[in-house]
């Protein structure tokens, strides 16, 4: 069975893929390893000048937080694009790892990075963009950011 194009799914949904994010350190965006596999370096929120602040159970409501990751997902696949000119290479998302930036009794991490978890499940479906994941909270991010996320992806 021939799964559905990702880039139409993208017009479908209104999506659209901003520019790769500018490097923010000294380190590869997507390093390919192993057979056929991608670690992808953490993204953060910032897509052209907007970008999400602050800490969650703080100064940010969970659904900010979800706005935060979901811009992660969107700059994450804007990267993959990059690399492998064809989203639709992407065998399947095998891990997300989230940070969030939380308050000391902030505790609704997992409820946050969903806002990226949520995007790639609707782009890829669950058998592509269901993959394992972990959610963890952190009081500190590069430049104060809500959340951070970084992907392992396996691809044709």
């Amino acid at each position: 069975m021939k799964m559905a194009d990702v880039y139409a799914k993208m017009k479908e949904l209104g999506v659209t893929l901003p520019e790769p994010p500018a490097k923010g350190g000294i380190y590869t965006p997507v390093q390919e390893f192993g057979d056929k596999l991608l670690y992808c370096s953490g993204c953060g929120p910032a897509i052209g000048e907007e970008n999400v602040i602050g800490t969650l159970g703080k100064d940010l409501t969970v659904e900010d937080g979800q706005k935060a990751a979901r811009n992660c997902a969107l700059n994450l696949l804007a990267n993959l694009h990059d690399k492998l000119g064809d989203l639709n290479r992407i065998k399947r998302f095998v891990k997300v790892l989230g940070f969030v930036r939380s308050a000391d009794d902030f505790q609704q991490q997992p409820q946050v990075i969903n806002g990226g978890s949520q995007l790639i499940l609707d782009l890829f479906g669950e058998e592509k963009g269901l993959p394992a994941r972990t959610a963890i909270g952190t009081n500190a991010t590069p430049g104060g950011i809500a959340c951070e996320i970084e992907v392992l992806v396996e691809y044709e």
